[in-house]
């Protein structure tokens, strides 16, 4: 159990025995939300907690990423980490609890492990960096990011920005790492305490037959087809795959109590497994040695740039094509209206989002095939980078009230489609007409580390993700930095040399977004003729309920009237949707005479509404009736009303008293007819 404040969660961690055919870390990081924890009761119609909320999808994410690379990598077991948060404090964020209880809960199961690791958030407040800011001060903040370490390093950041300058991000990582060394003291401590000793994980003694043969038979081979930097990414693939197969022809041709034979037949994967180390070997001292990429590529070059926008149908409100090297990535904006925002239902205090961003990774952009199902963590982890990428520039609500939806769709991948997805996103939000603060572009960076030896490399392909140290996705602008996300497949890093990989993504960053704004420099004038156009204003909160009225008869009848689509927020925004501006216009001054407050004295014009025998409605203003008794009607006696106004006559009033209850009462006595109100 992980407290602070009163925020607990409960973290958990099992191990059973290993499945036969196994030959990855099969681990599973879950987190769970209670809504007892905040005193709620689910809000769907079971009235309890199903599928997790995307919030809870990407804590698990944050839970899994550390966690991952500090298993051994001959552990083959079952894991399963389970966070649960049983009580929130609306301070206290539990999702850095539930990362460092996870490296606890390992440790105190005795599972082997290359830790501990905890993680902490920072946050920046003016000039000053706060750890562990409550959810008021992150959203007050410039800053929200959460760094995870091990006694080695750091190894994994996660980061929102708002357009901060390189320096501030590496001092802060380096704020927060602090006093993440304080919590891995402190789970020493606890284990001590404890009489627990911690397993450290020994690497398994190695059988090198298999691999001592495929160096001799196939390291020439390959190495030649690595420096054939003019291949295509297919064609590379075919001409490994090729020396693969005539290797294994080779094996096959070995009498059955050869050693290098028994060990493929040992295991069905023995073969591919160790081909593949024998490539990944090779690549990495290419890499290390001569400084040269499988594509020639220098280690600071980014691949070969295309931008187009607006590439669909202005059916499409906003589209977008962005292309580095084979990334292919097509993205749609969707302007929409107030009413479209997303409601949530989870732990978070937000309640609701005005900006999604969403991410389809199908299985032919990798040119595989494979059941297409719902979205997977992540999908869903690589929409939610891309999206607080871009939150930091979209327009305030104010000027720009509309929610807005971006779907990426991954055409081709070979690397970074999360940051092509970025790039693709911001182009169409500008071609869909929204005025965006800057421009965001985004470029992944890779690592290779072989001993005291640190390569690190711009613009990472497929393989080079695949087979190196680190994933690290920079996004921002030509100010600063929006978005952070690095991952780690080692047990940490310096934090100089995480400083060296954000300072040299700044120059990838401003190349990509000048190759992008060559296809749009700024957002368009003109929307598409089929969004929807929003007309915004407030009113005084305390008469909403003059708007909508009984049963919300008031505001039906002017969507009606106007066929508009209306929104009202608690603090009296009023946001009117409609393709008509002049229609969008009529409802606004309907609801402003709704909601004007008529004193008395003050003189009108309108037209008789409606006549009963003891006297006759005129509308003042639009929307808002006043009524002229009998006796108001002329300084004479009138027997009937319709001998002085019938329904559809223009007459001019004053505002003779507003009682107890609202009502506007009107005379005629004493007011000229035909001249305009005073």
């Amino acid at each position: 159990m992980v407290e602070c404040g009163d925020t607990a969660v409960l973290v958990t961690a099992t191990r059973s025995g290993g499945r036969d055919g196994i030959d990855f870390l099969p681990l599973i990081c879950d987190y769970e939300e209670r809504l007892y924890a905040a005193g709620r009761i689910p809000g769907s119609f079971i009235r309890r907690e199903s599928r997790p909320p995307e919030r809870a999808t990407l804590i698990a994410r944050l839970i899994d990423r550390p966690m991952r690379p500090l298993f051994p990598g001959w552990m083959r077991d079952d894991l399963q980490i389970v966070a649960t948060c049983l009580s929130l404090d609306e301070r206290v964020p539990p999702d850095v609890l539930a990362v460092t209880g996870a490296s606890l809960a390992t440790l105190l199961a005795k599972i082997p492990f290359h830790g501990p690791m905890a993680a902490v958030r920072v946050g920046l407040l003016g000039d000053d960096f706060v750890l562990n800011p409550s959810y008021r001060e992150i959203d007050r903040s410039e800053l929200d990011l959460v760094v995870a370490g091990t006694p080695a390093g750091v190894i994994m950041v996660e980061a929102g920005a708002n357009q901060l300058p390189e320096q501030d991000v590496i001092e802060a990582i380096d704020f927060g790492y602090e006093a993440v060394c304080e919590l891995i003291k402190a789970q020493q401590t606890l284990l001590q305490e404890l009489g627990i000793e911690q397993v450290i994980p020994e690497p398994l003694a190695e059988d090198t037959t298999l691999p001592a043969f495929l160096e001799k038979q196939c390291a020439k081979g390959i190495g030649e087809v690595l420096q054939q930097f003019s291949l295509s990414k297919g064609e590379r693939d075919e001409k490994l795959d090729a020396i693969k197969a005539e290797v294994a022809q080779t094996i096959a041709a070995l009498k059955d109590d050869d050693a290098v034979k028994v060990a493929v037949s040992s295991s069905g994967k023995a073969l591919g497994n160790s081909y593949k180390a024998l490539t990944k070997k090779l690549m990495r001292e290419q890499i290390v040695k001569d400084g040269k990429r499988v594509d020639g590529r220098n280690l600071d070059e980014v691949r070969p740039i295309s931008a187009a926008a607006g590439v669909l149908p202005k059916r499409v409100h906003g589209s977008a094509l962005f292309q580095r090297g084979l990334t292919q990535v097509l993205s749609c904006a969707t302007l929409g209206t107030p009413s479209d925002a997303q409601e949530l239902d989870d732990l978070n205090p937000s309640t609701e989002k005005t900006y999604l961003h969403h991410y389809n990774f199908p299985p032919y952009s990798t040119g595989e095939t494979k059941p297409m199902r719902s979205p997977g963590r992540r999908e869903i982890g690589h929409g939610a980078l891309a999206e607080r990428a871009l939150v930091p520039v979209l327009p305030a609500k104010d000027s720009f009230p509309y929610v807005l939806r971006v779907v990426s769709e991954c055409l081709s991948s070979n690397g970074s489609t999360s940051m092509g997805s970025v790039c693709g996103s911001t182009l169409a939000l500008m071609d869909a007409g929204v005025p965006l603060k800057a421009p965001v572009s985004g470029a992944a960076m890779g690592l290779i580390k072989e001993g005291e030896e640190v390569r690190i490399l711009t613009d990472i392909q497929g393989i080079e993700d695949f087979l190196g140290d680190m994933d690290f996705k920079v996004a921002g602008t030509e100010k600063g930095i929006t978005a952070l996300q690095m991952d780690m497949k080692i047990t940490g890093l310096a934090v100089k040399t995480v400083a060296d990989a954000i300072q040299q993504a700044r120059p990838a960053r401003l190349h990509i977004l000048e190759k992008m704004l060559e296809a749009i420099d700024k957002p368009r004038e003109a929307m598409s003729p089929h969004a929807p156009r929003l007309l915004s204003f407030r009113i005084d909160p305390e008469l909403i309920g003059t708007v909508i009225g009984p049963g919300g008869r008031t505001i039906k009848g002017i969507t009606e009237r106007t066929n508009t689509k209306i929104d009202i927020e608690d603090g009296g925004m009023v946001t009117i949707a409609s393709h008509d501006g002049a229609a969008a216009e009529q409802a606004r001054n309907l609801i402003e005479g709704l909601t004007r407050r008529v004193s008395e004295g003050e003189v009108f014009t309108g037209a008789v509404t409606r006549v009963i025998p003891i006297g006759a409605f005129v509308e003042i203003l639009p929307g808002k009736e006043g009524m002229i008794h009998i006796s108001q009607l002329s300084e004479a006696r009138v027997e009937k009303v319709e001998d002085v106004v019938n329904v559809g006559d223009q007459v001019t009033v004053r505002v003779r008293e507003i009682d107890n209850r609202g009502r506007i009462n009107l005379t005629l006595r004493g007011v000229p007819q035909g001249e305009p109100p005073v």
